[in-house]
């Protein structure tokens, strides 16, 4: 009996491990692909290639979860979903850094995006503030700390308005 099942297991896991590109093949492929992606001869953003590594991420990440590039290129996924303006993805791939690596050294600013993306692209201010109240809450000596007080305090404001405030603020200043 134990012989049948050590033979299933050992079948088993020759049969997913060849179903799959290997993790130094997957590797490849990404390098590959960020590098005519992001080349200086790229004079154009393409979108085709740009969901391809995306795709080519996501299943590293799902394969070779404990790999030590997985976290990076889980931090990369967000960042180029949020450069694509998909913040819902963004915001899943950011979540995913912070609960799998809340020590990772990317956490703190896959927090601080993720008030940024409710802010900018989903203009959920609600959420913004809350998320970036967090942020402050964790990373209180981060150096992002004073850009997210900054932008709470500038939630929902239109650039004419912040500057106007600049300008007499300054004004105010000088009189003193």
């Amino acid at each position: 009996m134990y012989k049948t099942i050590s033979l299933l297991l050992i079948s088993t896991l020759f049969f997913f491990s060849s179903c799959g590109p290997s993790r130094d093949k997957s590797v490849k492929m990404i390098r590959g692909v960020e590098q005519r992606l992001f080349s200086p001869e790229a004079v154009n953003f393409d979108k085709a290639k740009a969901d391809s590594l995306l795709n080519l991420y996501e299943a590293f990440i799902q394969a070779h979860f404990k790999d030590s590039l997985a976290p990076g290129f889980l931090f990369k996924a967000a960042s180029l979903a949020m450069n694509m303006n998909d913040g819902k993805k963004a915001i899943a791939f950011f979540d995913q850094y912070t609960t799998s690596y809340p020590e990772g050294p990317k956490a703190a600013i896959c927090l601080f995006f993720k008030a940024f993306i409710y802010e900018n692209l989903l203009k959920d201010l609600g959420k913004a503030k809350d998320t970036y109240l967090l942020f402050i809450k964790r990373y209180p000596n981060d150096e992002f700390a004073d850009d997210a007080q900054l932008a709470i305090q500038n939630l929902g404001k239109t650039p004419d308005q912040m500057v106007r405030e600049f300008e007499a603020k300054r004004k105010a200043d000088s009189l003193k």
